[in-house]
């Protein structure tokens, strides 16, 4: 697809918009086909984007993307649809809003309920430096549930400025959205909501504007207009709803599954944690009456489905509200409940105070099943999960599990049953199946051992895949090691640790190396005589691209791990 000027959009037609909005929607469709991305929420937005970007003056005025899964047609109608086609890849263009990428991208996103508290600071920023132009929050239902979006609510009033927040409701997140609020938008779109709901809006100090066709022209373009007019008095909320897959009947019929696609390039021996998850919690589920699911609007990501439809009165999806959902965990488990809170890496950071003051400082049985643990390739800097082991290494009362493969996350899972503290088991999204060993909470595993100075220490399935790999290498060389599956990062096995007589040591982890295994082990051998060498993610934040090649260039580069093998090998 050719780039297409502001001035094309602002002078076409309705009819040579909706064949722009066609163009826009094969383009969306192939890219994603082949390079994997968000697909139905794109394809759904498109008219109201196409309608933003006729009536606003981008970049002058400035958007800020709700997470950002929704930008595509953003970045197709702003310079870049003819570099569309490197979407997700590395060095392309990425998948969520990048102010590094364009000035259309004011400000980056990538996890739900920023954009309002942005919209204001940026809208404030204009006021104190007596600047003109618009300031637009574009937010999706699931979005609207979270708690951050009511914090900035709060302080519209007291920030004194002026915004446009544009509901796009499709009554969908990843999952379909659920809860209160969701309950009264539906009020709203159905035209049976009281008149008290919307005073709340209003109350807030939002004049609102609802509810229109954000799929449709005829009603979009008049309502922006009027909206955009209103700002010169007060802050608005335009309500309007679209369909999410729009365009494209299957995308339409099953919108949870065409969410997120994937490029066809899995390897058939791989399978999902998530699955795995799923099956080994329905079946622990059907002989403990205690156990409960938890998550915060990804029930079929996170492969609680069967879960959820065994035991619906034990599920509890709370809408993309994740600090409430750890305080909900805890609370359950207060109660002789006993909680596992499925979530992605990434998404676990947002409530982090939660997992300390409530789960942890009360010593709550709660089970974090942290999924996308380590890098996750396409999504980029917002969804690599590569912070988990540090900022969870510290804090007390926590047990720390990095399964070797799906077989021992199963075991991990039957055992977390029976254990009366907070677990956090972390795993990448997929693996092999594997052979489950004894398993015992705070002890590693001899996956290989060699009369030799070198021991390597590897903490989860990818890093393991790549000491295996090592060994391999350096055994055509003459060269051997030991090799041990560091599958607790907390409690360290240290038994183990004060038994091994070699001088060398080697870790691996799909972490950056601030605050995770290797530290924990160097701070075990201080001042022991012991050389030891760590491998994990630099200090960096890692953009999108091929998992594999990430990992490599970021700091898990079986080169360097090898000549590291070497050195220590000829040292003696």
């Amino acid at each position: 697809m050719r780039n297409v000027t502001k001035q094309e959009v602002h002078n076409a037609s309705i009819p040579q918009l909706k064949q722009l909005c066609e163009e826009m929607r094969k383009e969306i469709f192939s890219t994603v086909s082949s390079c994997g991305g968000h697909l139905s929420s794109n394809l759904g937005i498109v008219e109201l984007t196409v309608a933003l970007h006729r009536v606003f003056d981008f970049p002058h005025d400035k958007i800020v993307f709700d997470v950002g899964h929704q930008c595509y047609p953003h970045k197709l109608l702003s310079g870049r649809a003819e570099k569309f086609h490197t979407l997700r890849k590395s060095g392309g263009i990425s998948g969520f809003p990048k102010r590094a990428e364009s000035a259309y991208d004011c400000y980056d996103t990538g996890h739900a309920g920023t954009a309002l508290s942005a919209a204001l600071g940026i809208a404030k920023a204009r006021d104190l430096k007596c600047d003109k132009f618009q300031v637009i929050a574009l937010i999706g239902d699931g979005s609207f549930n979270n708690g951050l979006i009511f914090e900035a609510l709060n302080s519209l009033r007291i920030l004194n400025t002026n915004i446009l927040i544009i509901l796009n409701d499709n009554g969908m997140s990843i999952s379909p959205t659920v809860g209160g609020t969701y309950e009264v938008l539906s009020e709203m779109k159905e035209g049976a909501a009281p008149i008290e709901d919307i005073k709340l809006f209003e109350r807030f100090g939002l004049t609102y504007m609802g509810v229109y066709n954000g799929n449709d022209f005829n009603s979009l373009l008049p309502a922006l207009v009027q909206a955009k007019e209103k700002l010169s008095e007060q802050s608005v909320l335009l309500h309007v709803t679209t369909k999410k897959g729009q365009g494209y009947s299957f995308c339409e019929r099953e919108p949870q599954e065409t969410h997120g696609v994937s490029p066809n390039t899995k390897k058939a021996t791989l399978k999902e944690y998530s699955s795995a998850l799923g099956d080994e919690l329905t079946n622990l589920a059907h002989s403990d009456k205690r156990i409960v699911a938890v998550t915060a609007a990804m029930t079929d990501s996170l492969g609680l489905r069967g879960f959820f439809d065994a035991y619906p009165d034990r599920a509890f999806d709370v809408g993309i509200c994740e600090e409430h959902a750890s305080v909900l965990c805890a609370a359950l488990a207060s109660e002789g409940l006993k909680p596992y809170y499925a979530i992605y890496s990434t998404f676990l950071q947002r409530a982090f105070d939660e997992i300390i003051h409530d789960v942890c400082g009360q010593d709550l049985p709660v089970t974090f099943c942290i999924d996308r643990a380590g890098i996750t390739g396409a999504d980029g800097e917002t969804h690599q999960g590569i912070f988990d082991l540090s900022y969870l290494s510290f804090i007390p009362n926590l047990t720390i599990a990095i399964p070797k493969d799906i077989g021992e996350f199963r075991a991990m899972l039957r055992m977390s049953s029976q254990y009366p503290h907070p677990l956090a088991i972390r795993y990448p999204r997929e693996g092999i199946e594997g052979q489950v060993n004894a398993l015992e909470i705070g002890k590693f595993e001899i996956l290989h051992s060699n009369v030799s100075n070198i021991i390597l220490f590897a903490a989860g399935e990818r890093c393991l895949t790549i000491a295996k790999n090592i060994q391999l290498c350096a055994q055509k060389e003459g060269i051997d090691f030991t090799v041990i599956n560091a599958r607790f990062l907390k409690p360290l096995d240290e038994e183990l640790l004060l038994s091994r007589k070699e001088k060398y040591i080697v870790t691996l982890e799909d972490n950056v190396l601030i605050g995770g295994l290797g530290d924990a082990i160097n701070r075990f051998y201080m001042n022991s005589g012991k050389t030891v060498r760590n491998f994990g993610y630099r200090d960096a934040f890692i953009p999108h691209g091929e998992t594999s090649a990430l990992s490599r260039d970021y700091g898990l580069n079986e080169e360097e791990v090898l000549a590291c093998i070497r050195e220590f090998y000829a040292r003696g």
